[in-house]
């Protein structure tokens, strides 16, 4: 990859933190998902958990950035961590192409090159990571009392979609596209019974993740002026796991903690038509309400959103056979999921 085409050296995420008015709950959403509890970052209560390359800090501070970004979002991602070759190099080349940057330490919990990202959010750039060892090896201690649990088989982030309010799609694209070099992938346009919604889908400049960027239509109660009313301001809506095997990862979800979308039963009368070469056991895709999408013969993705979890965030689950699109067979299905989701909810 060219430094034309990847201006700040960006290899991938190395970490989502998270702040919340309700460390609990978090902890348990966290758990549930099969992250083990492990370290705490020397002298602040910023607790790491890991589960293979997902790396999540959960912000305990009561003062600073993610205290007050707390106060104003709610349950919220308030950073994210990119790993880049060269983290000031980073941070200059950023800056320097309209960044803003997060200089003194009122403005950042950790001692990490950051700028602003969706939202007045933050994005660090961390440069220790792979053959130079990790921040969680250096700059975090042991717990006192760790809590391992078993893995549910997510293996790393696969994209990350964020929320804006109606207009400012293209500003906060170009954003992604001006200051990192990500390039336009997809572009969709979808109506649901009531709402409807368009999205742009960004690569990262080193493959390793996508950003699709959402932008509500018509009137105020779709689903992304809903999250935008209750988070109070763009930001991420959802993170998507990746896993090698979907039915066995929710073959070991507590679906008490983690509800997911009702998909209509209609859905799987037509769908092993669409797509016969899935090799999972139709019957347990049924089951769980896994959607399935194909953009080709013989490759397919399967995937499955969970309901609201954390405020107006949600987590959805993908597991990829050669298929590098985001399930666009789905979008109806999904779309007119959470519209049906909002309507018993009263907001519809």
């Amino acid at each position: 990859m060219s430094e034309a085409n990847n201006p700040l050296g960006l290899v991938g995420i190395e970490f989502t933190e998270y702040a919340t008015p309700d460390v609990d709950y978090m902890d348990k959403v966290f758990t549930d998902f099969g992250f083990s509890k492990l370290k705490k970052f020397k002298g602040k209560d910023i607790v790491y958990y890991n589960q293979n390359d997902i790396h999540f800090l959960l912000n305990n501070e009561r003062d600073g950035f993610s205290a007050e970004f707390a106060k104003s979002h709610g349950p919220a991602i308030c950073s994210m961590g990119w790993r880049v070759n060269d983290a000031q190099h980073a941070f200059e080349t950023a800056v320097s192409r309209g960044a803003k940057p997060a200089t003194d330490s009122t403005h950042k919990d950790l001692p990490y090159p950051a700028i602003y990202g969706i939202g007045d959010s933050l994005i660090y750039f961390i440069e220790q990571f792979g053959d130079k060892g990790t921040i969680y090896q250096s700059d975090f201690e042991d717990l006192a009392t760790a809590n391992i649990v078993d893995d549910k088989g997510f293996m790393r982030i696969d994209h990350l979609t964020n929320n804006v309010y109606k207009g400012t799609m293209e500003t906060w694209a170009n954003f992604y596209k001006d200051v990192f070099g990500f390039t336009e992938v997809r572009y969709f346009d979808i109506k649901g019974q009531k709402t409807a919604l368009i999205s742009y889908a960004l690569k990262s400049p080193c493959g390793t993740f996508s950003i699709p960027i959402n932008e509500g239509k018509g009137n105020d109660n779709n689903q992304i002026d809903e999250y935008l009313g209750e988070y109070n301001g763009p930001g991420v809506q959802h993170l998507a796991f990746l896993t090698d095997d979907l039915v066995s990862s929710l073959d070991k979800l507590d679906k008490s903690t983690i509800a997911t979308l009702d998909i209509i039963p209609e859905y799987y009368d037509t769908i092993f038509d669409r797509v016969p070469w899935v090799a999972e056991d139709k019957e347990k895709i049924r089951e769980h309400q896994i959607l399935v999408d194909s953009q080709s013969e013989n490759c397919y993705l399967l995937q499955i959103f969970s309901k609201n979890l954390f405020g107006p965030i949600f987590i959805e689950m993908i597991q990829r056979v050669d298929d590098g699109g985001f399930g666009e067979g789905n979008f109806q299905a999904l779309f007119e999921s959470i519209e049906r989701d909002q309507e018993r909810r009263g907001v519809l």
